[in-house]
């Protein structure tokens, strides 16, 4: 019984220090390892694949002024059905950007979300995408009066190597100009986020600012860093 406690305090021990590695460099201002992940949880929640738009979060000053093309994907992918009616669309865009979100879904449907007439629903399409995902760190969070105001680093994964099945497989760190960074043949996520720290100059910036509310969180700007 002892043995099996003291296994358990090992994992717990392990398990605290992984999140500590992975968010040791990101400058906070007395907030918990719990606001970080839900930070950092929202951010995976509206960031989609750059091939859609370009960018993977685009700038924008308010959210109705985003790109309409990021809202209705990020809303795709947040829906699990492969089919949903046009209130459903609005009621989870609502829920994702909240209740001063006032864009209306195209009747007509999108290239990704298109109009099934017989079923009056519209049905979901997969987007293509090529073989470098787009990735992002968290680099630094601080508290506003309403939210939090984070900065983030973006970078890309070309995994395309691994693919194309060379002599020794190996996973490209690309910025987002798609300059080849470094390589590394680990399939650990600790390796890569070190190599995007180490060399962290090299990368883009965003800053993304949101806003609580009902202890949820909402994008209201994102703005591109020089």
């Amino acid at each position: 019984m002892k043995k099996f406690v003291v296994i358990i305090i090992i994992l717990v021990i392990i398990f605290i220090g992984m999140i500590v590695y992975k968010n040791m460099t990101i400058e906070t201002n007395n907030i918990s390892i719990q606001e970080i992940e839900k930070i950092e949880s929202y951010i995976n929640k509206i960031y989609i694949e750059k091939e859609i738009v370009g960018e993977s979060l685009p700038s924008f000053e308010e959210i109705n002024n985003a790109n309409e093309r990021w809202i209705w994907e990020v809303v795709k992918k947040n829906t699990e059905d492969d089919k949903i009616t046009y209130e459903q669309l609005q009621e989870s865009a609502k829920s994702i950007f909240g209740e001063e979100f006032t864009k209306q879904f195209p009747k007509e449907g999108t290239e990704y979300l298109i109009y099934n007439q017989e079923e009056n629903m519209y049905q979901s399409i997969e987007t293509e995408v090529d073989e470098q995902g787009a990735l992002f760190l968290l680099n630094k969070i601080e508290k506003t009066e309403n939210g939090y105001e984070v900065e983030i680093i973006e970078y890309l994964e070309d995994y395309s190597p691994m693919l194309k099945e060379e002599p020794e497989n190996y996973v490209i760190i690309r910025n987002l100009k798609e300059e080849e960074i470094s390589r590394t043949n680990s399939s650990s996520e600790d390796e890569e986020l070190d190599i995007v720290k180490r060399n962290i100059e090299k990368f883009s910036k965003k800053k993304v600012w949101i806003e609580t509310k009902d202890n949820k969180l909402y994008v209201k700007k994102v703005e591109k860093e020089e």
